[in-house]
C-alpha cells in the first residue's frame, strides 16, 4: 500500500466513525427530550 491509500484509508475510517457518533449522539438527546 502506498502512503496515499493509507492516508485516504484512515481518513475514511475517520469519516465513518464520524458519523456514526453523531448519530447516536443525536438519537441519545433526541431520547432525553422524550422522556
Amino acid at each position: 500500500m502506498t502512503f496515499g491509500a493509507i492516508i485516504m484509508m484512515l481518513f475514511g475510517l475517520g469519516i465513518t466513525w464520524g458519523g456514526a457518533a453523531y448519530c447516536i449522539s443525536v438519537a441519545m438527546k433526541k431520547q432525553k427530550q422524550s422522556q
